[in-house]
């Protein structure tokens, strides 16, 4: 829970932001250069501090030594040739990049990282880690704040987040959490626990609302703590033989045959972690089921329809997974929707776990926090927007709060360097189905207290070593920038800027390259993504259409047999899909571009390739130098098109 005083801090101002990053011109170098050697020199110094009276180690002289020089002179030339390799990588700092979910690195948690990296704290314990573990426990409840979740570790319900290597990671927590909370009841049902209000059978047990399985998780530690030790050693034993995280998925599932193995349901659009995470969990692949979509976002009245076949049908549901800003198409599901679809669906007996997947949007919820945690209204956050966000996206962040668990990546819209994921969840008594005991690295007592207890934190997490230099780096950045309006928040709302900007010219731009090629927005953008779509003028067929677009996604691919100069923008591409957009808007989109229905038969599935413009750079409106690069984008753009219309006519490529 951040400090009375870190509630005091002023917006953050243009200048200030200035400061944040090393910039597209290098132009905070002295400033980078400057916090790295003082802070490097204060490592040294710590070192030296250690025992003084220890003799130096190295020779002063060996720095003379051939033998010495010949590996120093071996070291440079292959850092030379690391350095001339990298300059092939993406330019990710640049406004000149609209690709991918990436772009310049904050210096906060640039330099924090750097000047962790030589104590190389290993976050698995506070004995391997006793300062970057704290660390990390105070950025899971920053995060957990951010989203609407309890942040007070003093009250029994607060939240518990950790860092992982990225989102795919956290949503395989999610998934082992939910699992484990899911299945625990009908353990205590097996294990004939007396004095405790369990349900009537196991398929009753197995499809609690999760509320209902946390309550009935602490009814048994309270019930647990009252007994003798001789009597709790034997009930946890006992319990414990009838987990399944004990048994096993088969094993579980054999004993109990009047439930079967959970499906999970998630959108279409939805990362392909989740299909990684079923495969590694066990529950295999074919239990992903799709959630019905409209317009790339979850259907709830035919969610509902959907939960009752599987109610009907006897099929239990570990988790519905809702997606904020698909890393595709930047779409966010209508989340207060689906946890309304849930509580209907609990109350007529199918209860499971609502997770956000925000990898990519779970930043944006500082633009819906004032500084002291409060919801923003949505005439508040709109007040400096054109049309963001829609009712339904101010909706979408409101609910955040409620949801279960929730997936964010630092490394994202963070702007912190790889990998940094986080995993949060709303309730940290359930982490406990979770906790793993090695005695060579944790060791015994009560670990009542919140920060005491997560001190072992890799008793919770999937890692067994983790680097402390990421929990460092994402605490920093949270403390010079907390995640509220009025400073973490300006950041996002300068992509959002960017984003109502971005699709203004493309409206303009479909008119005035109309000669040349049809360009349509395919849907409205809910974040600062925006997707365009183009066809040659004339043309009717899907497939030429397509390979028109490919040609232009080629000229903005990075190339390493290319020098990166040659080109002159980045951006990425994604297909449409009618079975996520639906066959009617699917449709609509491909007469918007002239394009023949009949021609998306022999086209394979019908899909679409358009082209995918992530907005992330707060430069990308330079506003020092007069400069849009989103209007120089579409002057190049606009020059390539009417390049390819010119070959195609002439045979020239």
């Amino acid at each position: 829970m951040e400090h009375a005083a870190d509630l005091k801090t002023i917006r953050l101002s243009p200048q200030a932001m200035n400061a944040c990053f090393l910039g597209p011109y290098g132009e905070n170098d002295s400033l980078l250069e400057k916090l790295v050697v003082e802070f490097l020199r204060d490592h040294v110094y710590w070192r030296r501090n250690f025992h003084p009276e220890d003799p130096p180690a190295i020779p002063t002289n060996s720095v003379n030594h051939p033998d010495y020089q010949a590996l120093e002179s071996r070291l440079r030339r292959e850092l030379h040739q690391l350095s001339a390799a990298l300059k092939k990588s993406v330019p990710f700092h640049s406004p000149r990049y609209l690709g991918h979910m990436v772009s310049d690195l904050l210096i906060p948690g640039l330099v924090a990282q750097i000047l962790t990296l030589p104590y190389n704290p290993n976050n698995v314990s506070e004995d391997a880690a006793p300062v970057t573990v704290d660390m990390e426990v105070q950025v899971g409840l920053q995060l957990a704040r951010m989203l609407g979740y309890p942040d007070n570790p003093s009250q029994p319900g607060c939240a518990f987040g950790h860092l992982t290597s990225g989102g795919t990671l956290a949503n395989y927590q999610a998934l082992r959490l939910a699992l484990a909370l899911k299945a625990f009841p009908v353990a205590l049902r097996s294990a004939g626990v007396p004095d405790l209000a369990l349900p009537d059978d196991d398929w009753q047990a197995f499809n609690l609302h999760p509320d209902l399985s946390t309550a009935l998780l602490v009814s048994w530690q309270t019930w647990l703590a009252q007994q003798n030790p001789k009597q709790q050693r034997h009930w946890v034993q006992t319990v414990h033989a009838h987990r399944l995280e004990q048994l096993g998925l088969v094993d579980f599932f054999r004993r109990h045959r009047h439930i079967e193995p959970p499906v999970v349901l998630a959108p279409i659009t939805a990362h392909y972690s989740w299909s990684k995470g079923m495969k590694l969990l066990g529950l295999g692949r074919n239990n992903l089921r799709p959630l019905p979509q409209s317009g790339m976002r979850i259907h709830v009245e035919a969610m509902d329809e959907t939960l009752e076949a599987l109610r009907r049908s006897g099929q239990s549901v570990l988790m519905a997974v809702a997606v904020l800003g698909t890393t595709e198409y930047g779409t966010v599901d209508p989340i207060d929707g689906v946890l309304a679809a849930r509580d209907r669906s609990s109350a007529a007996g199918l209860g499971f776990s609502v997770h956000v997947d925000a990898a990519w949007g779970g930043y944006l919820a500082t633009l819906f926090r004032n500084p002291d945690g409060s919801l923003r209204s949505r005439q508040d956050v709109a007040s400096e927007f054109t049309s963001f966000p829609a009712p339904f996206v101010h909706k979408a962040f409101s609910a955040l709060g409620d949801t279960d668990s929730c997936t964010v990546d630092p490394h994202k819209m963070g702007y912190l360097p790889y990998g940094a994921g986080a995993f949060i969840c709303r309730d940290n008594r359930v982490m406990a189905l979770l906790a793993e005991q090695a005695d060579y690295v944790f060791h015994g007592g009560t670990n009542d207290g919140y920060l005491e207890r997560y001190r072992s934190l890799g008793q919770y997490i999937p890692e067994g070593s983790k680097p402390g230099a990421m929990a460092a780096a994402a605490f920093v950045t949270h403390k010079v920038l907390p995640l509220d309006s009025s400073n973490f928040g300006r950041l996002p709302a300068q992509t959002i800027l960017s984003a109502e900007a971005f699709l203004a010219a493309a409206q303009q731009f479909a008119l005035q390259i109309a000669p040349f090629a049809a360009v349509t927005v395919p849907f409205t953008p809910d974040s600062n993504l925006v997707c365009i779509g183009l066809n040659p003028a004339g043309n009717r067929s899907l497939a030429h259409a397509n390979a028109f677009v490919r040609r232009l996604h080629d000229d903005m691919r990075c190339d390493p047999c290319q020098p990166l100069q040659l080109k002159e923008f980045f951006a990425s591409a994604t297909t449409l899909r009618p079975d996520a957009m639906g066959e009617a808007a699917m449709q609509d989109i491909l007469r918007s571009l002239a394009i023949d229905l009949d021609s998306t038969e022999a086209d394979g599935d019908g899909r679409l390739f358009i082209l995918r413009h992530t907005l992330m750079n707060p430069y990308l409106l330079d506003k020092e130098n007069g400069i849009s690069y989103i209007e120089r984008y579409f002057d190049y753009l606009g020059q390539r098109i009417r390049l390819l219309s010119a070959s195609k006519t002439t045979g020239t490529d």
